[in-house]
């Protein structure tokens, strides 16, 4: 049977602690949760990162870089790296060599292998961490489903050759139209094609067939236009120069029969006056050109002589 005389003698044979002890202990207890309290209040953020402070388990504010303070047990720190990451779809970086993604089919029902890089960053942390459980994941599925349907709406020659640049845009476009819908906090920056080639080696062997022979079209026709560019502006500046050459003989001319015209005229004058007169003096002066070494003396009636050829000059 219990004796309650035995509890007490054991309480009583039990050492007791001095209260001076007793009070060392819990000032060395506060000082430990204190010091736990200081080093659990404060963080520190790096420049390509973002903290989120949760109170309670739910997001309260977006903390930037720099040093941080948080009420200890209460609020809690979710660090989101902001910068501009890049993953690879189609291509394994370790085993270097395409994966089952790689594969697509083109508009002519082509099949090709085609890899790219994506480039993409973290805008929103919040979102980002709570919109989604995989932002990652969720954009690599996007771009697939982007690049397989460009890749599906060209030909295997365009993805092959010259229509690279134009599927990239319209992937990109693509992309961002549905990360605008999800809303998960996250941009991508740049989509790049890393390489394009058909699954056998006799169809790359064609197409780099191709590819060539439309590099040689392209560097002719650089070359024509280069000769056009050349020849062009020599030939038009030697048409100018012809043609400023007969506007000039042109007017020379013109010049030249409105002067005989103006001599024609003054003659006529003259010759209206004194018609005799005026058609013996062109008749000398003819045989004047004709004749220059011709001497003509006229005996007038009163017996003296006159020398009248060669032509006296006018006054």
């Amino acid at each position: 049977m219990f004796d309650k005389s035995n509890v007490i003698n054991i309480k009583n044979n039990v050492p007791q602690i001095p209260k001076k002890v007793k009070t060392i202990i819990i000032l060395l207890l506060i000082a430990v949760l204190g010091i736990v309290c200081v080093f659990n209040s404060a963080y520190t953020v790096n420049e390509q990162e973002k903290a989120v402070v949760l109170t309670f388990g739910n997001p309260t504010y977006v903390k930037d870089s720099g040093l941080g303070f948080k009420i200890p047990f209460i609020q809690t720190v979710e660090k989101v790296d902001t910068t501009i990451k890049g993953f690879a779809i189609g291509y394994s970086e370790s085993e270097k060599a395409y994966t089952s993604d790689a594969a697509m089919i083109t508009n002519d029902y082509n099949f090709v292998n085609v890899d790219f890089f994506v480039e993409w960053s973290v805008t929103d942390p919040i979102k980002a961490l709570y919109n989604s459980a995989s932002p990652a994941e969720i954009l690599s599925n996007i771009v697939q489903g982007a690049a397989r349907n460009a890749i599906g709406s060209t030909t295997v020659d365009n993805i092959l050759t010259t229509g690279k640049g134009e599927i990239q845009a319209q992937i990109r476009e693509d992309v961002i139209n549905a990360l605008d819908m999800l809303d998960i906090g996250v941009q991508v920056h740049n989509i790049t094609i890393q390489d394009a080639e058909p699954p056998t080696t006799e169809v790359i062997a064609a197409f780099s067939a191709v590819e060539d022979a439309k590099q040689k079209m392209d560097t002719f026709i650089n070359d024509a236009n280069k000769y056009k560019n050349e020849k062009i502006p020599a030939a038009r500046a030697n048409a100018d120069k012809v043609l400023r050459a007969a506007e000039a003989d042109k007017e020379a001319r013109i010049n030249e029969a409105k002067g005989q015209v103006a001599r024609f005229n003054e003659m006529f004058a003259e010759y209206e006056k004194n018609k005799e007169m005026t058609r013996k003096r062109l008749f000398f002066e003819a045989m004047e050109d004709i004749l220059p070494d011709m001497e003509v003396i006229v005996e007038n009636e009163n017996g003296t002589t006159e020398k009248i050829f060669p032509v006296k000059p006018l006054n």
